[in-house]
């Protein structure tokens, strides 16, 4: 049994062009071919097919109709290969193409309108694409390669890269008539004898809030922080807020007043998190620095 062969690139872009204009000599001219190389392409292709793809006469070339067809699926096989090309290529030029981006939900509404700004104005060719998760399925996202780059709350886990960003406090949330409310000098310590409403199980700062307090008496838990601030306006307790969430989640909702703590206040580290081996390390490096930039005004503390 004979082996197929496969037409090259070359004679279908030579049959292609013959197709389009219909005359040899304008063809070669239109793909910068001699016109004998471009007819010795086309009567190739022809004997690769083992069939008749073009009528030649003295005065007109004729595309016979399975012609016809077979230069449609040719000019199919052509855009495709140029569209790899163009892949590959924009692989090797930064912030271009498909980049996914994992974010938690804590950071996600105060962070998202100075990052989507940044990749308009700084990366119009960057297909930016988000997925708010909570960190254990980012985690998991960014070591199966669904994800590509994670903002979250530092450390991530042993075996990525983390980039920090900046360094946040927390604000104590309290209704307007609590003993604490207003004040900008309590001790962190303090927090220990203080019952917290808290995040589902899940979120990073569920977990970073049992470490300073405990949690609420009746176990009156929330999705997302929203719902924490509702539920301390409606007079149920109080809790932690980072501080860039404070002017979004308290302009929401009234009879609320903040708490600040004595230095050190209790914080966390936001950053980057990636793969060590991804071929964009070096975007990624870039990007934190234009990050830190674009995020200096927010109340927190940049690290370089």
């Amino acid at each position: 049994m004979s082996k197929a062969r496969t037409p090259t690139v070359s004679q279908l872009r030579a049959f292609t062009a013959v197709a389009e204009h219909l005359h040899f000599r304008d063809a070669a001219a239109a793909i910068g071919m001699s016109q004998p190389a471009l007819s010795g392409a086309v009567a190739a292709l022809e004997e690769v097919l083992g069939v008749q793809l073009v009528e030649r006469t003295t005065r007109r070339v004729i595309i016979t109709p399975l012609g016809e067809r077979v230069a449609a699926h040719a000019r199919g096989v052509l855009a495709g290969l140029h569209a790899l090309s163009e892949e590959v290529e924009a692989s090797r030029r930064p912030f271009t193409g498909p980049m996914h981006l994992g974010v938690i939900p804590t950071v996600a509404p105060y962070l998202l309108p100075t990052v989507l700004q940044l990749a308009r104005d700084s990366y119009p060719d960057l297909e930016l694409h988000i997925h708010e998760e909570r960190t254990p399925r980012l985690l998991e996202g960014l070591a199966a390669g669904r994800l590509d780059v994670l903002l979250l709350a530092l450390p991530s886990v042993p075996g990525m890269r983390d980039l920090p960003l900046y360094d946040e406090d927390f604000v104590l949330i309290t209704p307007p008539d609590h003993e604490l409310a207003g004040r900008t000098d309590v001790p962190r310590d303090l927090l220990l004898d203080l019952d917290v409403l808290l995040l589902e199980e899940g979120h990073c700062l569920r977990d970073q809030a049992l470490e300073l307090c405990r949690e609420a008496a009746g176990g009156t838990r929330a999705a997302g922080l929203p719902t924490l601030v509702q539920l301390v306006a409606g007079g149920l307790g109080v809790t932690l807020l980072p501080a860039t969430a404070v002017a979004v989640e308290t302009g929401r909702a009234t009879h609320l007043a903040t708490t600040r703590f004595a230095a050190p206040a209790p914080g966390r580290r936001i950053g980057l998190a990636h793969r060590p081996g991804s071929a964009r390390t070096p975007e990624y490096q870039r990007l934190a620095d234009a990050l830190r930039e674009a995020l200096a005004p927010l109340p927190v503390r940049i690290v370089c």
